[in-house]
């Protein structure tokens, strides 16, 4: 159910569901309500009159027994629960000519689901790995054909099943099952890749298993390793779970670990991190969707080109190196068992591909399971991260590239960064009259840090209202206390140390919005510079498909605001979240992805951006807000022109 509600004296409305906090009404309203301890309730300054209506909560120590009974509440404590109309006091005013954010306009991505249905419907939903059960008849001395032949018969004749194979593993089992399971039994098929391939048998059971047929999917990301268990019958997520990778020890980012396989056992150590870290996942998923070892008949692994190499323990030695070649871009399919993952012997796995050094299988993952490869729409995918990776084009073709971006979209190089746990500060506004902010963090709890999503709102607000400039420098001429400088450097008091989990002042500084800006910069000028080399240009692009940990929950005129996305209607922008999962969930579930992923490997062309001389243009260009060229964004000029009059 969704209400109204109203902000006075602004007139403003916004529509938001039940239980939304009335606070976060505020912000996707465009209003500013003074607040600074993240949405916890303890700093008392989102003190606001109900007028109309009712909310849940809101009262605290911090109203007096009169504001009570007058109908004041804390906006941050407070959920909506009916049509409202809320009047912001006088501390929290301001001049509504001078709204950072127009009423209603705050826009985050429409988020992409993947629909079994639709595959259904499409003619695209038919397993990869099937189970059929079989009632053979008993072997007699009329009746003696070898047992391997007696399944194959029965698969070909009873369920035309043809090209069919078993390997010697299995046919040394095969004997005892069938007679254990008196001549009744489950054969576990592998379908081929290619039309032209071979079925293979890969398990046989006794009795009927048939209802007993699952996958999993994993995604080897740098930072987090993330699985799902799976029923292939029906395409239900039956669990989840994520863990950190634990190589984040011998190095946080894919150069400094390549580095380190280089040493003695070096690249054994870092193959059996992520290999415990894989089955520490699966021992998790399997015993929540209450699911045997052998249940698992198949699953996909989806990781960057040096996450895939270690994984495998493959030197990924010349991935660094020019000129930047990794071991393959295709992996035959696999026994899981054979590189230590623990689920049976019969569970075959498969890794998707990749194109270069940099592009690597999580990207082409996410890129068949946003459909991209299927739609004539001129589509630009992004991946934002550590490592900028981008793709453009539709069904009849795609560049790509990889640019480094550096950890500040993921909290690092930022001095109170952090990943968007409980705590991180999320969203943000300031009054652009008296400078003072309204934060918000995950969790509505006391803040500790500022996450990625939070970094990008900030800094686009601060640029708004003047508090920074293009270059991401402080104005200095303002004489407000949460301007100050700090051992040489400037920066900006997001939240005082009261009002924090960490007893320090958290703030914003210079060297944190230089990272920020390099980061955003990096992610622009690739995207710009793909265009250029295929003679297209910004205004070409009809759809935008945002991937990544935080992508969700990008405020797009934020992003957009600081040149990290180019200038587009936000209803054209589409989070998938994490892509190189969803893309082996469906994997897993249907041949016919399977069978498409050659052809998009070959469709895509690579662009290395350290051997395009443009690139160091854009980019260089790139490290303003929100650029150089500011005809590039006619829209945000024209807002920062009428907010700094």
């Amino acid at each position: 159910m969704t209400y109204s509600v109203k902000f006075l004296p602004y007139n403003t409305s916004v529509k938001v569901d039940d239980n939304t906090s009335l606070i976060r009404a505020a912000m996707e309203a465009g209003v500013h309500i003074n607040a600074s301890c993240g949405g916890s309730g303890v700093c008392g300054k989102c003190r606001v009159l109900i007028e109309q209506g009712k909310v849940e909560g809101g009262i605290s120590e911090q109203l007096s027994l009169e504001d009570q009974g007058k109908g004041y509440r804390l906006a941050c404590m407070s959920e909506v629960s009916s049509d409202l109309v809320v009047r912001i006091p006088i501390e929290s005013d301001m001049d509504t000519s001078r709204l950072n954010v127009q009423a209603g306009s705050r826009h985050t991505a429409k988020v992409m689901y993947a629909n079994i249905d639709e595959l259904r419907q499409d003619g695209l939903f038919f397993p990869p790995v099937e189970k059929i059960y079989l009632e053979l008849d008993p072997a007699t001395a009329e009746d003696n054909q070898a047992d391997v032949t007696r399944i194959i018969n029965h698969l070909r004749f009873k369920h035309d099943e043809h090209r069919l194979t078993m390997d010697l593993n299995l046919i040394r089992k095969v004997p005892d099952i069938i007679r254990q399971g008196d001549f009744k039994v489950t054969a576990t098929i592998i379908r081929p890749v290619r039309e032209d391939g071979k079925n293979e048998i890969v398990n046989i059971e006794p009795f009927d298993t048939s209802n007993r047929n699952f996958a999993i999917a994993v995604d080897i990301g740098t930072t987090t390793v993330f699985g799902q268990a799976l029923d292939l019958r029906t395409g239900e997520v039956l669990s989840e779970h994520g863990e950190f990778n634990s190589q984040i020890s011998y190095g946080e980012d894919v150069i400094s670990r390549i580095i380190f396989a280089e040493k003695a056992d070096g690249l054994e150590i870092l193959h059996q991190k992520v290999i415990e870290i894989i089955n520490k996942i699966i021992e998790k998923i399997i015993k929540k969707a209450k699911i045997g070892r052998h249940e698992v008949t198949t699953m996909t692994l989806a990781g960057n080109s040096t996450m895939t190499q270690l994984l495998l323990k493959i030197n990924p030695s010349y991935i660094r190196r020019a000129p930047y070649v990794p071991a393959s871009i295709m992996y035959p399919p696999f026994h899981s068992s054979d590189i230590g993952i623990a689920l049976a012997d019969h569970t075959i796995a498969l890794i998707y591909p990749g194109v270069s050094s940099y592009v690597g299988g999580d990207i082409i993952s996410g890129i068949m399971a946003s459909g991209m490869y299927r739609t004539s729409e001129l589509t630009l995918y992004m991946d934002i991260g550590t490592n900028a990776e981008i793709a453009i084009g539709h069904k009849d073709w795609m560049v790509c590239t990889a640019a480094s971006a550096g950890p500040a979209f993921e909290g690092g190089g930022v001095k109170y960064g952090m990943r968007a746990t409980k705590g991180a500060i999320e969203d943000f506004s300031i009054n652009p009259v008296t400078y003072e902010p309204m934060v918000i963090t995950v969790g509505n709890q006391k803040a500790k840090g500022i996450c990625g999503s939070g970094m990008i709102t900030i800094t686009a607000r601060l640029l708004e209202t003047g508090v920074i400039d293009s270059r991401g420098k402080f104005n200095q001429s303002l004489d407000i206390p949460r301007i100050r400088k700090t051992d040489d450097i400037w920066e900006y008091v997001i939240v005082y140390k009261e009002n924090t989990q960490i007893d320090r002042d958290i703030t914003i500084t210079e060297p944190d919005l230089d990272n920020l800006i390099r980061a955003k910069g990096a992610m622009y000028s690739a995207a710009l510079t793909l265009l250029e080399e295929i003679g297209l240009k910004i205004n070409d692009i009809e759809k935008i498909i945002l991937a990544g940990g935080f992508g969700s929950y990008i405020e797009l005129e934020s992003a957009i605001t600081i040149g990290l996305l180019p200038e587009i209607d936000p209803e054209k922008v589409t989070y998938l979240g994490n892509g190189s999962l969803l893309g082996c969930k469906i994997n897993c579930l249907t041949n016919a992805f399977r069978r498409d992923v050659g052809k998009v490997v070959s469709m895509m062309t690579n662009f290395e951006m350290a051997s395009t001389h443009s690139y160091m243009d854009h980019y260089m260009a790139s490290l303003f807000l929100p650029h150089t060229e500011l005809n590039n964004f006619p829209k945000v000029k024209a807002r920062l022109e009428k907010l700094r009059k």
